[in-house]
């Protein structure tokens, strides 16, 4: 249509518009087809492309989601990126997951304490808190402190106490590991935290502390979810029968918390690369590997067709608006001699226009 238009135009003194009027086509739709011209047709979502997926490759994140199975479509996403299984986006896996109705559904997050200002750099706020421990039917207690910059896991004991000097015990072991650091301690109002032995004993180490708004956790949330991640996914699968299997377990889970487990808070990045800044570098990795991947699949495929059609275009769908030829000429102006003299029917709203061919001189 863009070279029957073009061409008349250019033979007779009708313009665009009038020609497009009588052959019933809008002039934006002839605009769009006039600047894709020449170009692959990639609009219709329907047609393959070909930096999909292949069979195998979703079949591999299927596999992959069922080694994994706790883990949502994201972390599994670049998990599966940083260990060279398949690269692609989150979308695509989520896809993958939905079409096989292997997606569950989260609750909604509460907006409730969105004002708090997180930290920005590494060692800028240690969130610590005690959590009961039932261990073979005993209660222990275990204290955490927790980077919130970067999810890290600084220091964690289990007691069967939990006083004021035990709290600060915890935090010099800490410190001892980051003697540089002078965080900021965020903690809830137990008694432990309230204590004026505890405040003198934070001021002495240059430190500052903030307890959080009473009857109200959600506002110390970093440590608080992390004590219900050890609890579901540690001690209560491990159910240890003495202290010093709990104290085993909960070791191997943090080394694999801090090292190895992608944390959706920072980025699907594990604690201890967020605590060493190399997040902005393992982000372009990522990137680079699903870019290089989607185009090893659109070549992979353009071989396969060229193979398979010896002399065809590598045009990724094979459909162009070039190649217009004298047989649309002849199928707007009609085959008929006849038709110079009646007008061209429409079939659009059975209408009638003047026909095109009276107005175009005789070659």
């Amino acid at each position: 249509m863009v070279d029957f238009v073009r061409k008349w135009t250019a033979a007779t003194d009708v313009t665009s518009k009038q020609l497009l009027t009588w052959v019933g086509l809008w002039s934006s739709t002839f605009s769009n087809w006039s600047r894709s011209y020449g170009r692959t047709y990639e609009h219709n979502g329907w047609v393959p492309r070909d930096h999909w997926l292949n069979e195998e490759e979703k079949q591999a994140i299927l596999k992959f989601h069922f080694d994994h199975p706790l883990e949502g479509y994201r972390r599994l996403t670049y998990m599966m990126i940083d260990a060279n299984i398949v690269a692609c986006s989150a979308g695509t896996v989520y896809r993958v997951l939905s079409s096989a109705g292997l997606l569950r559904r989260n609750s909604r997050k509460s907006k409730k304490g969105t004002g708090f200002q997180q930290p920005l750099v590494a060692h800028e706020h240690w969130h610590i808190d005690i959590s009961y421990l039932n261990i073979a039917g005993t209660f222990y207690f275990m204290a955490t402190v927790l980077d919130g910059f970067s999810r890290s896991v600084v220091h964690w004991d289990i007691r069967e106490k939990m006083e004021e000097m035990d709290i600060e015990v915890v935090l010099q072991k800490a410190r001892e590991k980051y003697p540089d650091a002078r965080p900021r301690i965020i903690s809830d109002n137990g008694p432990q935290f309230i204590a004026k032995d505890f405040k003198h004993f934070v001021r002495l180490c240059g430190m500052k502390h903030v307890r959080t708004s009473p009857y109200y956790p959600q506002s110390n949330g970093k440590i608080e979810r992390y004590h219900r991640t050890i609890k579901s996914q540690c001690i209560r699968p491990l159910s240890p029968l003495n202290l010093e299997e709990a104290k085993r377990g909960v070791a191997k889970f943090v080394e694999d918390y801090n090292t190895v487990r992608l944390h959706s808070a920072v980025g699907y990045v594990t604690p201890q690369a967020m605590l060493e800044g190399r997040q902005q570098a393992i982000l372009e990795e990522r990137d680079r590997k699903v870019e290089e991947a989607r185009m090893l699949r659109a070549q992979s495929r353009a071989t396969k067709r060229q193979k398979a059609t010896p002399g065809c275009s590598d045009a990724p769908l094979g459909i162009s608006y070039a190649n217009s030829n004298a047989a649309e000429d002849r199928a707007l102006l009609g085959s008929n001699s006849s038709a110079a003299s009646s007008p061209l029917t429409n079939i659009r709203g059975g209408q009638h226009e003047p026909s095109l061919v009276t107005r175009v001189p005789a070659h």
